[in-house]
């Protein structure tokens, strides 16, 4: 099974050599399931390539013959009949080596698409149902590196550099055994040229490897630094963080730049290696073609046809060369894509789920240990029993695993040991679909997805009638702003609710979280981003909100918590005080003390 940690080791380029063959395995697993789908379609790409490949190979041949045989026949005899025919044959090899090309293009590119499609289509998918560690761990930057330039990458290599490798691969083969059916000691200098060829391939294949390894790291901590700059804008500006951002982007740039560079000077060393081969064996074969010639052992026409089957043997292998550049940077981006695809859920669906239509929100931490990771304790043998319909509210110093708890009774963590149960049933049995009906969780950043006012609100129940909605709105003390926006409640709410302040978004989530109508109703510190009138106008309707059913409220500000029927004082993943707030007041524990330093904070 896969884990967070081993994803983010996905990022070095230091790899063992088992570390590699595992990576290529992966990938190549991957690979042949987007391609197994496309079967016929890609036999019917195979026998295009070969015909058109087979097709193009005869034209040195042709022109070899018809200096041969053609030629002499029309100025010895005044024969055209030879030329015509061999004319001919010549013009059909181009002619339908031509249409051959163009129909392996499309089919090459509806090939292409596909795998794409469903690449981009499982990546997207899978990254939703991973649960929350992983993308607490993994940072959206790189899951955007993923879904664009990795998947880029990878349709630059299926679009021309695979059309590159075949053509390559198959015509080198294919003239190879042309040359030696015209010429077979011709034949025999590209066999001898073939030992430095290899070593040369070799070579630029292993270094590219480690180049573009490195270059696909780089280039995703630049899309990383990136978008984490924008996303944090405001931040940054609040605390002028421009001259030091714009010095590790300059580094992360410089670093792109030269991994860029090396990989240009390897197929600057590569590409005159190729060609001095190339030089060094056609001048062989016309030096020893030339003196056969004069022995009268060999014909000016053959030793034609042999000098182009040479160069053309050559020719191809520096598209192979690009391939290789293509190959390189789209296995690496393959490798990141294949180890998010391979990453598990840490919080998978249960195998036999149980289904609890009808929650009533009794709520139990029955030997609760959790830890995130490998990292301490939280919650060392945590219990804790909530009755259904109980407001209760959590107070204790910030690492105290108030949080933690709300993670956990949402099941966005499962415990390390113990068990979490909702009207008896463990959380990790229960249904997915009965489980995010039965508990839903409104956080302080209240997000707000593109779209209207409207449709956000409905986001827990997308089949809610605009009555509905709006009864939503009203109940919660929305319903007045949203109806002062220009366009009310179909007003879009454009980028991340920049249209609406941090207030108004909160209130939307309580609408969003009211329509929805858990069971249990998790608030943490969903109050935070309201101002002191905003927070009075709401309270009644959090009474609205809370009522008749199981609520959980960790709030920093007192005077949330005063709604609660019950408070639980936490630190260091334990329950010091449980008690309703009067009597927490009334005695002289923490929450008074608390209590005791929020009403002089208010004088």
């Amino acid at each position: 099974m896969s884990t967070v940690q081993g994803t983010a080791g996905e990022d070095r380029s230091d790899y063992t050599r088992d570390e590699n063959r595992a990576i290529r395995r992966r990938s190549l697993r991957l690979l042949v399931s987007l391609l197994a789908p496309l079967k016929r379609q890609v036999t019917l790409v195979a026998i295009v390539v070969v015909a058109q490949t087979a097709v193009r190979v005869l034209g040195p041949a042709l022109l070899g013959l018809g200096l041969n045989t053609a030629l002499p026949a029309v100025t010895q005899r005044a024969d055209w009949g030879p030329a015509w025919l061999v004319g001919g044959a010549y013009v059909v090899t181009a002619v339908g080596g031509a249409a051959l090309l163009a129909w392996y293009d499309v089919l090459a590119a509806r090939v292409t698409q596909n795998v794409l499609l469903d690449l981009r289509t499982r990546v997207f998918r899978h990254t939703q149902i991973l649960s929350l560690e992983f993308h607490e761990t993994y940072t959206s930057g790189r899951i955007i590196s993923r879904q664009t330039s990795d998947l880029d990458t990878i349709r630059e290599l299926l679009n021309g550099g695979l059309n590159q490798l075949v053509h390559g691969a198959l015509y080198g083969v294919f003239t190879f055994i042309a040359l030696v059916i015209v010429d077979w000691q011709s034949g025999l200098v590209l066999v001898v040229a073939a030992v430095p060829l290899a070593l040369l391939m070799r070579w630029f294949y292993r270094a590219s490897q480690r180049t573009y390894r490195v270059s696909r790291v780089i280039s995703a901590k630049v899309i990383v630094k990136f978008v984490e700059t924008m996303t944090g804008i405001r931040a940054g500006k609040a605390f002028r963080t421009e001259p030091r951002n714009d010095t590790e982007f300059s580094g992360l740039s410089m670093e792109y730049r030269d991994v860029n560079m090396r990989s240009i000077r390897l197929f600057g060393t590569f590409e005159p290696g190729l060609m001095a081969i190339s030089a060094f064996s056609i001048g062989l074969v016309v030096l020893w073609g030339g003196m056969r010639i004069t022995w009268g052992e060999f014909s000016i026409g053959f030793l034609l046809s042999a000098v182009l089957y040479v160069r053309n043997f050559f020719t191809p292998l520096q598209e192979v060369a690009m391939f290789l550049n293509s190959f390189q940077a789209a296995a690496a981006a393959l490798e990141k894509v294949s180890g998010v695809l391979e990453e598990e859920p840490t919080v998978p669906d249960p195998a036999r789920p149980v289904v609890l239509s009808g929650a009533r929100g009794h709520v139990r931490f029955d030997e609760v240990t959790f830890a995130y990771g490998t990292g301490r304790t939280i919650l060392p043998e945590f219990t804790l029993d909530i009755p259904a319909g109980q407001t209760v509210a959590l107070v204790g110093t910030t690492g105290a695993g108030k949080s933690t708890l709300a993670k956990l009774v949402s099941r966005f963590y499962d415990p390390s040991e113990g068990a979490v149960t909702l009207d008896g049933v463990d959380l990790r049995e229960l249904h997915p679909r009965d489980l995010r009906r039965a508990i839903v969780m409104v956080t302080q950043e209240a997000y707000l997805f593109s779209g209207t006012v409207a449709d956000n609100i409905a986001l827990g129940r997308p089949d809610a009638t605009f009555d509905e909605i709006v009864a939503a709105a009203v109940a919660v003390g929305a319903d007045p702003f949203i109806r002062s926006l220009p366009d009310g409640y179909h007003s879009d709410v454009n980028k991340r609710g920049g249209r609406v302040s941090a207030g108004q978004r909160q209130l939307i989530s309580f609408a969003r979280a009211f329509l929805a109508d858990p069971a249990v109703l998790i608030l943490d510190e969903a109050t935070a981003s309201l101002d002191i009138p905003s927070e009075r106008m709401i309270q009644d309707a959090l009474q609205t909100l809370l009522a008749d059913r199981t609520a959980i409220i960790i709030a920093h500000r007192l005077s949330t918590v005063a709604i609660a029927d019950r408070v639980l004082v936490m630190e260091h993943g334990r329950v010091i005080e449980d008690g309703t707030p009067d009597a927490l007041i009334a005695g002289t524990g923490k929450f008074a003390q608390l209590h005791a330093a929020w009403r002089e904070s208010l004088v």
